[in-house]
C-alpha cells in the first residue's frame, strides 16, 4: 500500500469520527433543549394552578355580593384597576338602585380612566352625573368625563370629531360649575383645544395654496381666498393672520390676473383693497415688500384693463355711430 493511500484513509477515518462525535453532540443539545421547553411549560403551567387558586381567582367564583362588593373597593384602593373592574362587573348589577351602588359606579368609571380606557370611563362619568346629579361626587364626575375627553382628542393633523366632543363637555362644565376648583383647569383645557382646531384650519388654508398651483387653479384660488377670510373670522386673534393676509394679497391678485375680461375689473379692485386691509392692520409686517408687490402687478394689470376697456368701448361707440350713419332716411308718408 503506497503512503498516499494510507494517508487517505486515515483521513477518512478522522472524518467519519468526526462527523459521528458531531451528529451526537446535535442529539445531546436537542434533548437539553426539548428538556428546557419540558420544564419552561410544567413551570406556567405551576404558575396558572397556584394563581388559579389565588384569593383573586376565589372572589372571582363566589357569589356573595357582599363580599365582592368588598374585593372590588379593596382591589380599587390597592390601585390594582382591572381586577377591581372584574368584581364591580359582577356585583353592579346586584347592589343597583341600594346606597352602596353610588360610589362603586364613581370608582367602576374611575378605575376605566386609570387604565387609560379613555372613551368607556366618559361615558361612565356622564351616566354617573345623569344618575346621581345630586351627589357630592357629581361636580367631580362632569369634570372627569369632559377631562377623559380632552385625554382622547387627537394631534391638530388628525380629525377633530372627538375635539369637538370634548369642548362640548368642557363647556357644559364650566357653565353647571363656574365656581369649581377645577374651573381653570377646564379652561385651560378649552384653550389648547381650540389652539388645535385653529393649527388645524391653518393646515388646510396652507393645502389650498400649495393646491393652487396644480391643474385647476382657478378653484383653488378661489378656495384660498374664501378660506383666508373665514379663517381671519373664525380666529381673529390668530398669530398666523398676518402670514394669510399677506398670502391674501397675492393670490386674489394672481386670481384677478388669470380672471376672463368681464369679471377682471372687479377681482383686481378686490386684490388692491386687501393690499390696503393689510396696510392697515399690520403696519411694520415683515410680509410689507410682497403685499406691495402684488398690489402693483393688481395695479398695473387694472391700468392695462381699463385702457382696453375704454378702447373696447370708444370701438363699440364708433361702430353704433357708422351703422346710425348708414341708415337710409325715412321720409314721412304725405298720403
Amino acid at each position: 500500500m503506497s503512503p498516499r493511500n494510507s494517508l487517505s484513509r486515515s483521513n477518512t477515518v478522522e472524518f467519519t469520527l468526526h462527523s459521528f462525535e458531531s451528529q451526537k453532540l446535535s442529539r445531546i443539545f436537542a434533548v437539553l433543549k426539548m428538556n428546557m421547553r419540558i420544564q419552561s411549560i410544567l413551570f406556567l403551567i405551576l404558575i396558572f394552578a397556584i394563581s388559579s387558586c389565588g384569593p383573586f381567582a376565589k372572589l372571582e367564583k363566589s357569589t356573595n355580593w357582599e363580599e365582592l362588593y368588598a374585593g372590588a373597593n379593596q382591589y380599587y384602593q390597592a390601585g390594582e384597576y382591572n381586577k377591581a373592574i372584574i368584581l364591580y362587573d359582577k356585583v353592579l348589577p346586584v347592589i343597583r338602585g341600594s346606597e352602596k351602588a353610588e360610589l362603586a359606579d364613581y370608582n367602576y368609571a374611575n378605575c376605566h380612566f386609570k387604565t387609560k380606557r379613555y372613551i368607556e370611563a366618559a361615558g361612565y362619568f356622564s351616566n354617573f352625573y345623569r344618575t346621581y346629579n345630586r351627589s357630592p361626587l357629581a361636580e367631580e364626575a362632569l369634570f372627569m368625563n369632559a377631562y377623559s375627553l380632552y385625554l382622547d382628542a387627537p394631534d391638530y393633523n388628525l380629525d377633530q370629531q372627538s375635539s369637538q366632543e370634548a369642548v362640548a363637555a368642557i363647556q357644559q362644565f364650566v357653565t353647571k360649575f363656574p365656581a369649581s376648583a377645577s374651573y381653570e383647569r377646564a379652561m385651560g383645557m378649552l384653550e389648547d383645544l381650540q389652539d388645535r382646531f385653529e393649527e388645524k384650519a391653518f393646515m388646510e388654508s396652507e393645502m389650498y395654496y400649495r393646491l393652487k398651483d396644480g391643474l385647476y387653479p382657478g378653484d383653488f384660488y378661489r378656495a384660498c381666498i374664501i378660506n383666508f377670510q373665514n379663517f381671519a373670522k373664525d380666529y381673529p386673534e390668530s398669530k398666523h393672520n398676518e402670514e394669510l393676509a399677506s398670502k391674501l394679497v397675492e393670490v386674489s391678485a394672481d386670481y384677478a390676473a388669470n380672471s376672463a375680461f368681464p369679471k377682471k375689473e372687479e377681482r383686481l379692485k378686490d386684490a388692491m383693497g386687501f393690499a390696503t386691509t393689510f396696510y392697515r392692520r399690520y403696519s411694520n409686517s415683515q410680509y410689507t415688500g410682497n403685499v406691495k408687490k402684488f398690489e402693483a402687478e393688481a395695479k398695473e394689470e387694472y391700468r392695462d384693463h381699463m385702457l382696453l376697456k375704454q378702447e373696447y368701448a370708444d370701438r363699440l361707440a364708433e361702430q353704433e355711430s357708422k351703422i346710425t350713419s348708414q341708415k337710409p332716411e325715412v321720409k314721412p308718408d304725405n298720403k
